[in-house]
């Protein structure tokens, strides 16, 4: 990503706000000369339009133009968070410099300017601009570190509860069901103990690849630990849960994982649990409930996909007689 502070002037806008025409060529001189792109308009009604579909980085605007002007700025920096709004005015009173900072401007130029300074400002705010983006860009990529595993790139299971819960509560309330699939390598054992561990590095980092293909970007794909996956799927029923399930389960079955020299097939199985109508869940009890689907489908064979459902009424079946 290239930082806009080393972008060249002409991809700077900047909106300039005056009732005068004749004050508005004024400013809007030195910022041509400078080579910014630039507006100027002489109502803040249509002000407030251009804002909106142009993004401007710079707002600089006459306090003179209107009575409701501070009351403008605040409706600018509400809806352009990270626009500069700059005042410029012929009022030298400490009253008025105080009541236009604390509407929300971020600097206050007293008239008649120096068009050298008026510039020197717009740089600085300028760069200060770039660098909160900057800061806002890097918490992004920390939060997305937190949260994600960094050898599959899947979500880990720190944050993964949270979403799970959410999603439970969206279903709640329009109706729709939640899954969760829990997914174990076959024999992973055998990938670390005839292969070094960087080989079962390269098959947990391709099986996270692969479970990222098969889901839908409304669905959580997450790494739950060692060869362990565990997936929320959204808005899907238990025909859709089992073709999803078995369309996974052959893709890893058929997949050869090679990296060099070294060759190997594995197998995996699954398990899965669908909230019921009505029902209260927590997140961690559905996810409890696809672990034990999974535990049954390794105890019986693997390589093989069971519903949570159906194991419980077996169970019942069998208590029963």
């Amino acid at each position: 990503m290239v930082w806009e502070h080393s972008a060249k002037s002409n991809t700077r806008r900047i909106l300039v706000v005056d009732q005068d025409p004749q004050s508005l060529d004024i400013l809007l001189e030195p910022l041509r000369w400078e080579g910014y792109d630039t507006k100027g308009e002489t109502s803040i009604q249509q002000a407030l339009k251009v804002a909106h579909a142009w993004s401007p980085h710079i707002l600089l605007i006459d306090t003179r133009i209107h009575p409701e002007a501070l009351k403008a700025i605040e409706i600018f920096k509400k809806k352009l968070p990270l626009t500069s709004i700059l005042i410029i005015s012929d009022d030298t009173s400490t009253e008025s410099i105080i009541l236009g900072l604390d509407s929300g401007a971020d600097d206050y130029i007293i008239k008649p300017f120096v068009p050298l300074e008026l510039l020197a400002r717009i740089r600085t705010h300028l760069r200060i601009r770039d660098l909160t983006q900057q800061l806002i860009y890097v918490n992004e990529r920390l939060k997305e570190l937190v949260d994600t595993d960094d050898l599959t790139g899947l979500f880990n299971m720190r944050s993964l509860y949270q979403k799970l819960e959410f999603e439970i509560e969206r279903g709640k309330r329009f109706g729709r069901d939640v899954c969760v699939v829990m997914m174990d390598m076959d024999h992973f054992k055998s990938v670390n103990d005839g292969y070094d561990h960087l080989f079962g590095s390269y098959v947990i980092s391709q099986v996270g690849k692969i479970i990222q293909q098969s889901t839908r970007n409304i669905d959580i794909p997450a790494r739950y630990g060692g060869d362990e996956f565990l997936m929320v799927l959204t808005e899907v029923s238990y025909d859709g849960a089992m073709l999803f399930c078995e369309r996974l389960r052959k893709y890893i079955e058929k997949n050869i994982f090679q990296s060099g020299t070294d060759t190997i097939k594995l197998t995996a199985s699954l398990g899965f649990a669908i909230t019921k109508p009505g029902e209260s869940i927590s997140a961690r009890e559905l996810v409890r409930r696809a672990d034990n689907a999974l535990y049954h489908s390794k105890r019986t064979g693997r390589n093989k996909v069971c519903f949570f459902d159906h194991i419980e009424k077996d169970n019942k079946k069998k208590a029963a007689s």
